[in-house]
């Protein structure tokens, strides 16, 4: 079931460290069939507030998504987000289909 690393990027300084996680997130991703579904990009806001971007990085299932986010690659870049950023990021599961709302009460 694929699986999705989520993250809300509410205030981000656009300087070299960002721009240097950028050019390096790609070559992390590729060995663990992670894909960027979200990037930023121009969000519709209907409901409250939404301040910054969102990202969402869809993988097979949550055992490679954790093998990425653990491997020694990708954390050697993570400081290079989290230093330059306030984001709250997320692990899901996605879902069986079809599905139905109703299922989250059985």
């Amino acid at each position: 079931m694929a699986a999705y690393a989520v993250a809300h990027m509410r205030q981000v300084s656009m300087g070299p460290q960002i721009v240097e996680y950028l050019y390096r997130i790609d070559a992390t991703l590729e060995p663990f069939s992670g894909r960027f579904l979200v990037h930023g990009g121009n969000l519709e806001v209907i409901e409250n507030d939404w301040p910054g971007n969102l990202i969402i990085i869809e993988f097979p299932d949550r055992r490679q998504m954790r093998r990425w986010y653990d491997s020694p690659a990708y954390q050697a870049i993570l400081a290079l987000r989290t230093d330059n950023s306030q984001s709250d990021v997320v692990f899901a599961d996605g879902v069986d289909h079809p599905h139905k709302a109703t299922d989250v009460l059985g």
